[in-house]
């Protein structure tokens, strides 16, 4: 992962989302570093462990739902 420059955009893109908790870690860490978090994008998504939750406000694709 290459740190973000002040006010670079950035998409966060994983495999696999569940709870959420690692994408939101992700989001806060780039927030910190001065990205803009532009979305969330993910290939899968675990939609009974309501990952989204905490990325509510934010804009969240998953290709493939279960």
């Amino acid at each position: 992962m290459r740190p973000a420059r002040q006010g670079q955009k950035v998409l966060v893109v994983d495999d696999v989302i569940a709870t959420g908790g690692t994408a939101q870690a992700v989001v806060e860490l780039m927030e910190q570093l001065g990205g803009e978090v532009v979305g969330v994008q993910f290939l899968v998504e675990l939609s009974d462990l309501k990952g989204r939750e905490p990325l509510a406000g934010r804009e969240v694709h998953s290709v493939i739902r279960f």
